[in-house]
């Protein structure tokens, strides 16, 4: 994987500081503790709003996580692109999804260290069903999925859990969805945690 701005020793701790301050400042708090294992996907959600990205990415350097994170491909245009990867940005291809699954699994097994932010919903606008992308990729690289999330209602974030997929697509995105029932985005009316 690409270098980031999160294995950059003296930015990172300097945006670890930063991202501290700003979310105590602005009443967040982060909730629980860091999963201890060393390769994980995460997803992220309610992804209801822009502000998402950059509370996130506060977050992941509040933790102290190295992370990689995928966004359309839209989003790296030349020169925005090369920063956006060098903020830990993955291009995401829609046309070519499999392809997407298969090398990030790769990356994965290849990987003594790996987190990669998956937003299982796909976009911010409301949708009617979630992406199954992050699970197969947890499932064929043999890593559990830890459930992230961002309350705007309460102000808290987490890695609440990790769910180990269980081969069930059908009962395990039940289970991952009902927890999210529950967690308000910034714009919870955009959100579907039952995917109705």
């Amino acid at each position: 994987m690409h270098p980031t701005i999160f294995n950059t020793p003296v930015i990172n701790t300097l945006m670890h500081w930063l991202s501290r301050l700003i979310l105590h400042l602005s009443g967040w708090r982060i909730l629980g503790e860091v999963p201890a294992q060393q390769k994980y996907v995460l997803i992220a959600a309610p992804h209801t709003s822009n502000w998402d990205f950059p509370m996130t990415l506060m977050v992941c350097f509040a933790l102290r996580l190295q992370v990689y994170w995928m966004g359309k491909a839209s989003l790296f245009p030349p020169l925005i692109g090369s920063i956006m990867r060098w903020l830990g940005g993955i291009a995401v291809d829609r046309s070519k999804q499999g392809n997407l699954v298969e090398s990030t699994v790769s990356a994965y097994k290849r990987a003594d260290r790996l987190i990669v932010i998956v937003p299982p919903e796909g976009t911010r606008a409301k949708v009617t069903h979630w992406k199954t992308g992050f699970y197969y990729i947890a499932q064929g690289a043999g890593v559990p999925i830890a459930l992230g999330y961002l309350d705007f209602s309460k102000k808290e974030a987490s890695i609440a859990r990790l769910f180990h997929p269980s081969g069930d697509i059908d009962a395990d995105m039940k289970e991952i969805k009902a927890f999210y029932s529950g967690i308000n985005g910034k714009n919870p009316q955009q959100f579907a945690a039952d995917g109705e």
